[in-house]
Protein backbone atom coordinates (compact mmCIF):
# COMPACT_ATOMS: atom_id res chain seq x y z
CA UNK A 1 0.00 0.00 0.00
CA UNK A 2 1.36 3.12 -0.83
CA UNK A 3 2.82 5.45 2.21
CA UNK A 4 0.88 8.34 2.90
CA UNK A 5 2.96 11.35 2.73
CA UNK A 6 3.40 15.31 3.02
CA UNK A 7 3.02 17.66 0.42
CA UNK A 8 3.45 21.39 0.50
CA UNK A 9 1.87 22.89 -2.25
CA UNK A 10 2.06 26.55 -2.62
CA UNK A 11 -1.44 27.98 -4.32
CA UNK A 12 -4.40 25.93 -2.72
CA UNK A 13 -7.09 28.87 -3.18
CA UNK A 14 -7.58 27.67 -6.49
CA UNK A 15 -6.76 25.45 -9.81
CA UNK A 16 -4.18 22.81 -9.85
CA UNK A 17 -3.51 23.68 -6.59
CA UNK A 18 -6.71 23.49 -5.09
CA UNK A 19 -7.68 20.62 -7.15
CA UNK A 20 -4.52 18.60 -6.27
CA UNK A 21 -4.77 19.39 -2.18
CA UNK A 22 -8.17 17.72 -2.58
CA UNK A 23 -7.74 15.00 -3.95
CA UNK A 24 -4.39 14.44 -1.60
CA UNK A 25 -6.65 14.30 1.37
CA UNK A 26 -9.12 12.56 -0.31
CA UNK A 27 -6.23 9.94 -0.31
CA UNK A 28 -5.20 10.37 3.19
CA UNK A 29 -2.15 12.17 2.64
CA UNK A 30 -1.76 15.22 4.72
CA UNK A 31 -1.14 18.70 2.70
CA UNK A 32 0.45 22.03 3.72
CA UNK A 33 -0.69 24.50 1.79
CA UNK A 34 0.42 28.25 1.37
CA UNK A 35 -2.52 30.71 0.83
CA UNK A 36 -2.47 34.64 0.85
CA UNK A 37 -5.24 35.47 3.54
CA UNK A 38 -6.57 34.24 6.79
CA UNK A 39 -10.25 33.58 4.92
CA UNK A 40 -8.73 31.35 2.51
CA UNK A 41 -6.91 29.81 5.07
CA UNK A 42 -10.29 28.87 7.35
CA UNK A 43 -11.21 27.69 3.90
CA UNK A 44 -8.36 25.71 3.46
CA UNK A 45 -8.66 23.88 6.47
CA UNK A 46 -12.00 23.67 6.78
CA UNK A 47 -11.82 20.68 4.21
CA UNK A 48 -10.23 18.78 6.31
CA UNK A 49 -9.41 19.39 9.80
CA UNK A 50 -6.12 17.72 10.92
CA UNK A 51 -4.76 16.67 7.59
CA UNK A 52 -5.25 19.98 5.73
CA UNK A 53 -2.81 23.04 7.36
CA UNK A 54 -2.85 26.44 6.02
CA UNK A 55 0.37 28.66 5.88
CA UNK A 56 0.03 32.46 4.56
CA UNK A 57 2.80 33.03 2.17
CA UNK A 58 3.50 34.90 -0.95
CA UNK A 59 6.06 33.11 -2.80
CA UNK A 60 7.72 36.46 -3.60
CA UNK A 61 7.89 37.26 0.23
CA UNK A 62 11.98 35.68 -0.26
CA UNK A 63 12.90 36.60 3.20
CA UNK A 64 10.28 34.41 5.12
CA UNK A 65 9.84 31.79 2.80
CA UNK A 66 12.81 29.85 4.76
CA UNK A 67 11.36 30.37 8.38
CA UNK A 68 7.74 29.11 6.63
CA UNK A 69 9.37 25.81 5.97
CA UNK A 70 11.25 25.50 8.90
CA UNK A 71 7.95 26.04 10.77
CA UNK A 72 6.39 22.85 8.59
CA UNK A 73 9.18 20.95 9.06
CA UNK A 74 9.08 21.44 12.74
CA UNK A 75 5.16 21.42 13.78
CA UNK A 76 4.14 18.77 11.02
CA UNK A 77 7.21 16.64 10.43
CA UNK A 78 9.48 15.51 7.40
CA UNK A 79 7.73 17.57 3.67
CA UNK A 80 8.20 14.64 1.33
CA UNK A 81 7.00 16.36 -1.79
CA UNK A 82 7.42 20.04 -2.63
CA UNK A 83 4.47 21.03 -5.54
CA UNK A 84 5.74 24.81 -6.80
CA UNK A 85 1.78 25.25 -8.11
CA UNK A 86 1.80 29.32 -7.46
CA UNK A 87 1.99 31.08 -10.64
CA UNK A 88 -0.26 33.29 -13.08
CA UNK A 89 -0.70 34.39 -16.28
CA UNK A 90 0.70 37.64 -18.19
CA UNK A 91 -0.68 38.63 -21.50
CA UNK A 92 0.48 41.42 -23.22
CA UNK A 93 2.16 42.29 -26.42
CA UNK A 94 6.01 42.30 -25.52
CA UNK A 95 6.41 46.06 -27.15
CA UNK A 96 3.69 47.39 -25.53
CA UNK A 97 4.62 45.86 -22.10
CA UNK A 98 6.51 47.30 -19.10
CA UNK A 99 9.46 45.88 -17.91
CA UNK A 100 7.88 45.93 -14.40
CA UNK A 101 5.03 43.12 -15.27
CA UNK A 102 8.21 40.92 -16.76
CA UNK A 103 9.97 41.25 -13.28
CA UNK A 104 6.50 40.27 -11.90
CA UNK A 105 6.17 37.50 -14.09
CA UNK A 106 9.43 35.97 -13.15
CA UNK A 107 9.22 36.53 -9.34
CA UNK A 108 6.22 35.23 -8.90
CA UNK A 109 6.95 31.65 -11.47
CA UNK A 110 10.61 31.33 -11.82
CA UNK A 111 12.12 32.99 -8.54
CA UNK A 112 9.41 32.00 -6.03
CA UNK A 113 9.77 28.57 -6.72
CA UNK A 114 13.35 28.40 -6.68
CA UNK A 115 13.19 29.98 -3.32
CA UNK A 116 11.16 27.36 -2.46
CA UNK A 117 13.09 25.07 -3.89
CA UNK A 118 15.94 26.09 -1.78
CA UNK A 119 14.58 26.48 1.29
CA UNK A 120 13.16 22.42 1.21
CA UNK A 121 16.15 20.95 -0.27
CA UNK A 122 18.23 21.15 2.68
CA UNK A 123 15.79 18.67 4.44
CA UNK A 124 15.27 16.48 1.77
CA UNK A 125 19.01 16.44 0.94
CA UNK A 126 19.82 14.97 4.82
CA UNK A 127 17.56 12.58 4.20
CA UNK A 128 18.06 11.57 1.20
CA UNK A 129 14.38 11.30 0.04
CA UNK A 130 12.08 13.75 -1.33
CA UNK A 131 10.33 14.44 -4.65
CA UNK A 132 9.97 18.54 -6.09
CA UNK A 133 7.19 18.72 -8.69
CA UNK A 134 7.74 21.94 -10.83
CA UNK A 135 4.10 23.13 -12.06
CA UNK A 136 5.47 24.91 -15.67
CA UNK A 137 3.38 24.78 -18.93
CA UNK A 138 3.10 23.57 -22.54
CA UNK A 139 4.20 27.47 -22.76
CA UNK A 140 7.31 26.21 -21.61
CA UNK A 141 7.78 24.37 -25.04
CA UNK A 142 5.41 26.39 -27.64
CA UNK A 143 5.48 29.56 -27.33
CA UNK A 144 2.05 32.19 -28.97
CA UNK A 145 2.22 35.93 -29.81
CA UNK A 146 1.00 38.01 -26.19
CA UNK A 147 2.38 35.74 -23.65
CA UNK A 148 6.29 36.46 -24.08
CA UNK A 149 6.80 37.06 -20.33
CA UNK A 150 4.65 34.23 -19.46
CA UNK A 151 6.61 31.76 -21.76
CA UNK A 152 9.67 32.84 -20.85
CA UNK A 153 8.85 32.27 -16.98
CA UNK A 154 8.11 28.85 -17.75
CA UNK A 155 10.76 28.25 -19.87
CA UNK A 156 12.99 29.21 -17.57
CA UNK A 157 11.79 26.65 -15.08
CA UNK A 158 11.38 23.97 -17.13
CA UNK A 159 15.24 24.65 -17.63
CA UNK A 160 15.88 24.97 -13.74
CA UNK A 161 13.94 21.79 -13.01
CA UNK A 162 15.69 20.15 -15.79
CA UNK A 163 19.44 21.21 -14.20
CA UNK A 164 18.08 20.77 -10.54
CA UNK A 165 17.00 16.92 -11.54
CA UNK A 166 20.62 16.08 -12.45
CA UNK A 167 22.13 17.85 -9.17
CA UNK A 168 20.33 16.13 -6.70
CA UNK A 169 19.29 12.55 -8.10
CA UNK A 170 22.31 10.99 -6.55
CA UNK A 171 20.60 12.08 -3.04
CA UNK A 172 17.41 10.30 -3.88
CA UNK A 173 15.62 13.43 -4.45
CA UNK A 174 13.69 13.31 -7.95
CA UNK A 175 12.24 16.55 -9.90
CA UNK A 176 9.50 16.65 -12.41
CA UNK A 177 8.37 19.16 -14.43
CA UNK A 178 4.85 19.19 -15.05
CA UNK A 179 3.62 21.14 -18.41
CA UNK A 180 -0.08 20.84 -18.61
CA UNK A 181 -1.61 22.25 -21.68
CA UNK A 182 -5.09 23.49 -21.85
CA UNK A 183 -7.35 22.92 -18.35
CA UNK A 184 -10.02 24.55 -16.83
CA UNK A 185 -8.39 26.55 -14.40
CA UNK A 186 -8.70 30.38 -13.77
CA UNK A 187 -5.23 30.88 -15.31
CA UNK A 188 -7.21 32.75 -18.43
CA UNK A 189 -10.05 34.31 -16.00
CA UNK A 190 -9.72 36.14 -13.40
CA UNK A 191 -5.74 34.83 -12.48
CA UNK A 192 -4.70 36.30 -15.82
CA UNK A 193 -2.74 40.09 -15.64
CA UNK A 194 -3.44 41.65 -19.00
CA UNK A 195 -1.42 44.68 -20.84
CA UNK A 196 -3.54 47.43 -22.10
CA UNK A 197 -3.09 48.20 -26.01
CA UNK A 198 -1.46 51.08 -27.07
CA UNK A 199 0.20 49.59 -30.47
CA UNK A 200 -2.30 50.00 -33.68
CA UNK A 201 0.51 47.56 -35.60
CA UNK A 202 -0.58 44.27 -33.28
CA UNK A 203 -4.06 44.62 -33.72
CA UNK A 204 -4.65 41.98 -36.50
CA UNK A 205 -2.10 39.44 -34.95
CA UNK A 206 -3.27 39.73 -31.74
CA UNK A 207 -6.97 40.53 -31.52
CA UNK A 208 -8.08 37.64 -32.44
CA UNK A 209 -5.95 36.00 -30.17
CA UNK A 210 -7.18 37.45 -27.20
CA UNK A 211 -10.48 37.07 -27.99
CA UNK A 212 -10.06 33.19 -28.98
CA UNK A 213 -8.56 32.64 -25.28
CA UNK A 214 -11.40 34.55 -23.93
CA UNK A 215 -14.05 32.48 -25.29
CA UNK A 216 -12.60 29.13 -24.67
CA UNK A 217 -11.76 30.36 -20.89
CA UNK A 218 -14.02 27.54 -18.98
CA UNK A 219 -14.39 24.80 -21.42
CA UNK A 220 -10.81 23.89 -22.18
CA UNK A 221 -10.35 20.36 -22.37
CA UNK A 222 -8.10 19.06 -19.22
CA UNK A 223 -9.67 18.30 -16.28
CA UNK A 224 -8.20 19.50 -13.16
CA UNK A 225 -9.24 16.88 -11.23
CA UNK A 226 -8.11 14.24 -13.62
CA UNK A 227 -4.54 16.00 -13.51
CA UNK A 228 -4.46 15.73 -9.85
CA UNK A 229 -4.62 11.95 -9.98
CA UNK A 230 -1.95 12.01 -12.40
CA UNK A 231 0.31 13.76 -10.38
CA UNK A 232 -0.93 11.48 -7.35
CA UNK A 233 0.13 8.97 -9.58
CA UNK A 234 3.44 10.13 -9.92
CA UNK A 235 4.85 10.56 -6.78
CA UNK A 236 4.38 6.95 -6.08
CA UNK A 237 6.04 5.79 -9.38
CA UNK A 238 10.06 4.32 -8.60
CA UNK A 239 11.14 6.06 -11.74
CA UNK A 240 9.21 9.02 -11.79
CA UNK A 241 10.19 11.15 -15.35
CA UNK A 242 12.31 14.36 -15.32
CA UNK A 243 9.42 15.67 -17.55
CA UNK A 244 5.44 15.22 -18.07
CA UNK A 245 2.90 16.57 -20.10
CA UNK A 246 -0.75 16.45 -19.08
CA UNK A 247 -3.35 17.11 -21.72
CA UNK A 248 -3.72 15.57 -25.53
CA UNK A 249 -3.12 19.12 -26.89
CA UNK A 250 -0.24 19.43 -25.03
CA UNK A 251 1.17 16.48 -26.49
CA UNK A 252 0.37 17.12 -29.87
CA UNK A 253 1.22 21.00 -30.07
CA UNK A 254 4.78 20.23 -28.15
CA UNK A 255 5.83 17.41 -30.52
CA UNK A 256 4.74 19.63 -33.54
CA UNK A 257 7.29 22.43 -31.77
CA UNK A 258 9.72 19.45 -31.46
CA UNK A 259 9.56 18.25 -34.76
CA UNK A 260 9.73 21.82 -35.79
CA UNK A 261 13.28 22.10 -34.56
CA UNK A 262 14.50 19.59 -36.00
CA UNK A 263 13.95 20.26 -39.64
CA UNK A 264 15.20 23.31 -39.11
CA UNK A 265 18.43 21.93 -37.67
CA UNK A 266 18.36 19.84 -40.67
CA UNK A 267 18.06 22.43 -42.95
CA UNK A 268 20.74 24.48 -41.64
CA UNK A 269 22.99 21.33 -40.59
CA UNK A 270 25.60 22.96 -42.46
CA UNK A 271 26.06 25.94 -41.88
CA UNK A 272 25.90 24.65 -37.75
CA UNK A 273 28.86 22.25 -38.58
CA UNK A 274 30.89 25.00 -40.87
CA UNK A 275 31.39 26.38 -37.76
CA UNK A 276 33.88 24.30 -36.67
CA UNK A 277 37.83 24.92 -36.55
Amino acid sequence: MPSKKLLLITGVSSGFGRALAQQALADGHRVAGTVRNAQAAAAFEALCPGRAHARLLDVTGFDVIDRVVADIEGALGPIDVLVNNAGYGHEGILEESPLADMRRQFDVNVFGPVAMIKAVLPFMRTRRRGHILNITSMGGYITMPGIAYYCGSKFALEGISDALAKEVQAFGIAVTAIAPGSFRTDWAGRSMQRTGRSIADYDALFDPVRQARAEKSGRQPGDPARAARAMLALIEAEAPPSHLLLGRDALQLVRGRLAGLESDFRAWEQVTVSTDG
